[in-house]
């Protein structure tokens, strides 16, 4: 009876847990973000990226980069480490057991009181044993230490998950980024080249005008580096869409190479109904912001496990198998069977206080993950509302940006037709082709800036791990 209390007092105790958790803190998050211009509760964080991103190179493009990202794999990698460590950490509450097999012989001297008192009795000058036992170790989880490293490996292992997930994110992001600045990139070597031509024809009417001795020379070299500056500019381009497609190829895992594109800029749509959500829901759908929640709860769990070690550890022992001290009878069942059974409380008395100090640095390292907490929650709802705010603002420039470009466009056609007709001087004509190269280069970074506008709205509400 005294046995069936013991082990009930037992359950009772492992059932104790001698820390308190400290709760994820409560953000008061907004009930909308600032800028937010839709009130749509749905987040676009919910659309698998093959949803949000349409084209059909694109997709490739990041299908391979998730398949083939050398960080994706090292972020699959942890996590099968860590899921060992966990399936090894659910085993804390069954018992070891270990097999040992043992042969000796141990002669001493005769003029010793072992050798005489073998030559007395057993009429040997030397003893043999032969032992072949198992041996089982159980440790009460009377304090809950067990069960908290149990927890901090679960929360461990769902970190590496949630830490995949984040590098997808930003590798989806980061390809769609790429292709839409390679496309800004081709749409920008286009301008330049029509440019350049536009200035040559410009170029050779100077030089006739000035054969006919209608100009001076300051006209030619002026024309003259108005056709260089946008001569220049195509090679710059030709380099950064080099750049840009080996950088895309490193990303999806390949040697660097070409990327075909099957679109240009202006044909990639720039959706104009994108919802937010709630901010309340970032706490589910960012991985960094719930491996940030993630964290606490292993902190909790660290500290747990700190605190038990401070406690009475109770070990049971028990150790049983045959034992001879001849090999001829070792295994004569049951004359050579033996058992032992022990159990052990131990606790801990003084350790120059480094229990005591591996406490309190596990409850100053749960702070800090409070904090780290607090901060990305403030950072993921700040990114959310850079995002809506850009979109915003850069339709309204790209508005204004396409109707300067149209002026300009005109403008430049006017100037032609009066320069040839000699209503208007070359300063005129070189003026309004500088003005339309720099309006039209900056209509497609304005249109690129969308773009990625739109994606980082995707990435920062968690969409791209889907």
């Amino acid at each position: 009876m005294k046995h069936y209390l013991f082990f009930a007092w037992l359950i009772v105790l492992s059932a104790c847990k001698v820390s308190k958790d400290v709760q994820v803190p409560d953000q008061q998050l907004p009930t909308a973000y600032r800028s937010a211009t839709t009130t749509d509760t749905a987040s676009v964080a919910r659309l698998p990226w093959k949803s949000f991103f349409t084209e059909t190179t694109l997709q490739n493009l990041i299908d391979s980069a998730i398949t083939r990202n050398n960080d994706l794999q090292i972020a699959v990698k942890n996590i099968e480490s860590a899921q060992l460590t966990l399936r090894q950490a659910r085993l804390g509450n069954i018992p070891t057991v270990t097999l040992n097999v043992t042969a000796n012989t141990n002669r001493p001297s005769d003029n010793s009181l072992n050798g005489l008192s073998l030559n007395q009795f057993l009429g040997s000058k030397h003893i043999e044993d032969y032992t072949a036992a198992a041996a089982l170790s159980w440790e009460a989880d009377i304090w809950g230490k067990i069960r908290s490293r149990k927890a901090s490996a679960l929360a461990t292992y769902l970190q590496t998950e949630e830490a995949r997930k984040a590098v997808q994110t930003q590798i989806v992001a980061n390809v769609s980024q790429g292709y839409y600045n390679l496309l800004m990139l081709d749409a920008q070597l286009g301008v330049a080249r029509k440019n350049l031509k536009l200035n040559d024809s410009t170029l050779r009417i100077i030089r006739l005008q000035f054969d006919a001795g209608q100009v001076t020379s300051l006209a030619v070299q002026q024309a003259e580096a108005q056709q260089l500056a946008a001569a220049r500019l195509i090679p710059q381009f030709e380099q950064d869409i080099t750049l840009q497609e080996n950088a895309i190829s490193i990303l999806a895992g390949k040697l660097p190479d070409a990327v075909t594109r099957s679109s240009t800029l202006d044909n990639v749509p720039v959706s104009a109904t994108l919802s937010a959500g709630l901010p309340s829901t970032l706490l589910s759908l960012r991985p960094d912001v719930r491996s940030a929640e993630l964290a606490v709860n292993r902190a909790n769990a660290e500290v747990g496990v700190a605190k038990a070690g401070m406690y009475p550890a109770l070990t049971i022992t028990a150790q049983g198998g045959v034992n001879s001290f001849r090999a001829s009878n070792w295994f004569n069942i049951p004359a050579s069977l033996f058992g032992t059974v022990a159990g052990g409380l131990t606790q801990p008395l003084f350790q120059r206080k480094q229990l005591k100090t591996q406490f309190e640095l596990a409850k100053v390292e749960r702070e800090k993950t409070i904090i780290q907490f607090r901060q990305q929650v403030l950072l993921a709802v700040g990114e959310v509302a850079d995002a809506l705010v850009r979109i915003d603002k850069l339709n309204q420039q790209q508005t204004i940006a396409a109707n300067r470009a149209r002026t300009l466009r005109q403008a430049t056609g006017n100037a032609g037709l009066l320069f040839k007709n000699g209503l208007a001087n070359y300063l005129e004509v070189i003026t309004a082709q500088s003005n339309v190269l720099q309006s039209e280069l900056e209509l497609a970074s304005i249109k690129k800036a969308q773009l990625d506008a739109t994606v980082d709205l995707y990435r920062s509400v968690g969409g791209g791990w889907r």
